[in-house]
C-alpha cells in the first residue's frame, strides 16, 4: 500500500529522551525553545504553543471578547474544527463561498456574507496554498474586523513573501498526519503584545505567577515531549517542503491532460506547503470521484476525501441557531469532486510512477 500520508519522527529520539530523562515532562524549556523556533518561521514576535489545533482557534476566538451573538465568517469547505471553535467561543459561525481556484474564500463572496454583528474573519488557508490576503485583509480592515488564520495545513506557505500566521492570530494544527507533528499540539502567532500576554495567560489556567489568578482560564498547555518531537521537523521545514513540492510537481506533470480530471494550481504570489494533493475529479469523467477512490484503494494507494460535505451539512448543526447556513454552490461542487492523493516526502519516484499510472488507468487516459 502507498498511504496517503508518513509520519516519521525518528530525529526527535534523542531530544524527546532527553526531556524524558530529566524528568520534566510537562511544559518547560523545551516548549520555550519550539516556540521560538516556530516565531520565527511565522515571522511574528510571538508563538504560543497550545495542546492542539483546534484549542490554538478557540483560544485566539476567547481573547478576542467575543459576545454571544457576534458572528465570525468562515469557509464552509474545511475540517469541522473550524467551526466547532466558533461554537465553543460562543460565537455565532456564518460562511462565504469558496474559489475553486484555491478550495479558500473567495473574498467576491466574503462581503455579502457581513452583517453588523460580524466581528471576526477567519480565512482556512486549505490544503497548504494560503487564501487570498491581498484582498480578505482590506475587507477585513474596511469593516474593523479581528483577521484569525486558520493555518492548521499550511506551516510554512506565504502570500506575496509573507508567511501564513503574520496577519492576525495564527492558528496551526500539529497533529500526527501534518506536514510538522508533535503527535498532537498546535501554536498561535502573533505580532500583537498583548494578546500573546493574554494567551498565555489563558492557557495556563488563567495565572500569570502560581496561584495569581486573573482570568478564568484553562489547561490549553503542550508538554515539553511534545514539543521535542516537533523541534528537528521544525530544523527541517524546508527541506520537507521541498520534498512536497518536488512530488507535487511529478503528479501535474504526469496528469496533465487527464480528461475528468483537474490537477491543482499555485496560484501567482502563492508559495505551496502541500498538505495535500487535491484534484477534482469533474462531470465529464468516465467514472465518479468516489467510484475512482474505490478503485485506487483496490490498487493499493492511498487517497483521501477531504472533505465529503459541506463543514455544516450535518444533522448536529442543522438546527443550531448559532450555525448560520447559506448557499455555497462552488464548495458544495467541490466536496463532491475532491480526492487527494499522496504527496508525503517519502514517496519514491517509482511510487509517483505508479500513483500516476493508476489514476491514468482508471480514467481511461
Amino acid at each position: 500500500m502507498i498511504p496517503i500520508t508518513v509520519v516519521d519522527v525518528a530525529a526527535a529520539e534523542e531530544l524527546v529522551l532527553q526531556v524524558l530523562r530529566s524528568g520534566a515532562i510537562a511544559q518547560g524549556p523545551m516548549v520555550k525553545r519550539f516556540e521560538d523556533a516556530f516565531s520565527g518561521v511565522a515571522g511574528v514576535p510571538h508563538a504560543v504553543a497550545v495542546n492542539n489545533g483546534t484549542t490554538a482557534l478557540v483560544a485566539s476566538l476567547q481573547v478576542l471578547d467575543l459576545q454571544p451573538g457576534d458572528e465570525v465568517v468562515t469557509s464552509p469547505f474545511t475540517f469541522v474544527a473550524t467551526l466547532n471553535a466558533i461554537l465553543e467561543a460562543g460565537a455565532t459561525a456564518r460562511f462565504a463561498d469558496i474559489s475553486d481556484e484555491d478550495f479558500n474564500l473567495d473574498p467576491a463572496k466574503v462581503e455579502a456574507a457581513l452583517t453588523d454583528r460580524t466581528k471576526v474573519l477567519m480565512p482556512v488557508h486549505l490544503y497548504g496554498q494560503m487564501a487570498d490576503m491581498g484582498r480578505l485583509v482590506p475587507l477585513a480592515q474596511q469593516h474593523g474586523l479581528a483577521l484569525v488564520e486558520d493555518a492548521a495545513q499550511a506551516v510554512g506557505a506565504t502570500f506575496e513573501g509573507r508567511p501564513a500566521g503574520s496577519y492576525g492570530l495564527g492558528c496551526f494544527s500539529l497533529y500526527a498526519t501534518k506536514n510538522i507533528t508533535t503527535a498532537e499540539g498546535g501554536v498561535i502567532t502573533t505580532a500583537d503584545d498583548t494578546l500573546a500576554d493574554r494567551l498565555r495567560v489563558l492557557r495556563n489556567q488563567g495565572m500569570r505567577q502560581r496561584y495569581q489568578y486573573e482570568v478564568a482560564g484553562h489547561n490549553y498547555r503542550m508538554t515539553d515531549v511534545h514539543a521535542a518531537i516537533g523541534i528537528p521537523q521544525l530544523e527541517q521545514l524546508a527541506t520537507i517542503t521541498e520534498a512536497r513540492q518536488r512530488n507535487a510537481e511529478a503528479l501535474t506533470k504526469g496528469l496533465d491532460g487527464v480528461k475528468g480530471l483537474r490537477t491543482p494550481r499555485v496560484l501567482p504570489g502563492r508559495t505551496h506547503v502541500w498538505h495535500q494533493y487535491t484534484v477534482l475529479i469533474t462531470d465529464d469523467a468516465p467514472v465518479s470521484r468516489d467510484e475512482l477512490a474505490a478503485k485506487l484503494t483496490e490498487k493499493g494507494i492511498g487517497n483521501g476525501i477531504y472533505y465529503p460535505k459541506t463543514v455544516f451539512d450535518y444533522d448536529c448543526y442543522r438546527d443550531n441557531p448559532n450555525v448560520v447556513a447559506s448557499e455555497v454552490p462552488v464548495a458544495e461542487r467541490v466536496a463532491r469532486q475532491a480526492l487527494s492523493l499522496p504527496v508525503h516526502p517519502k514517496l519514491t519516484g517509482a511510487e509517483l510512477d505508479t500513483i500516476i499510472g493508476a489514476v491514468r488507468e482508471v480514467l481511461g487516459a
